[in-house]
């Protein structure tokens, strides 16, 4: 729910005169439709059914690359709101600056997980 209302946020505005928002909108919608997939997934059980698939790396890979990009997004997000730009889009771009970072938050402790997961089943 927070990567969709980053995009959303950005897509309200006139975010393509400006590529640093492009960039932005990739990684939020990309990520989003990513999760979007594997909760499909995860909700239907069908990875239960593909076992040659190592599902724990698969999340870590995933949740890492999320964090990374993310954090990279948010940053660019961040440091591309300027009040001088445009006023008008001035307020959804600081908010969708604020829930990138939030939805980076959400990644990085994902992340997390996932390395405890990965890690104890590499341990057995």
């Amino acid at each position: 729910v927070l990567g969709l209302l980053v995009w959303t946020l950005i897509a309200g505005t006139e975010y393509f005169l400006y590529p640093a928002f492009g960039w932005v909108m990739f990684v939020a919608v990309f990520y989003w439709v990513l999760t979007v997939f594997f909760l499909i997934i995860y909700m239907t059980m069908t990875y239960t059914r593909i076992p040659q698939v190592p599902w724990t790396t698969v999340g870590l890979c995933f949740n890492g690359s999320a964090f990374i990009l993310y954090l990279i997004a948010a940053i660019v997000d961040a440091s591309s709101v300027t009040k001088e730009l445009d006023s008008h889009n001035y307020n959804s771009w600081a908010a969708s600056s604020f829930f990138a970072f939030v939805v980076t938050s959400c990644y990085a402790g994902n992340t997390y997980f996932s390395f405890i997961s990965w890690q104890s089943r590499t341990l057995q």
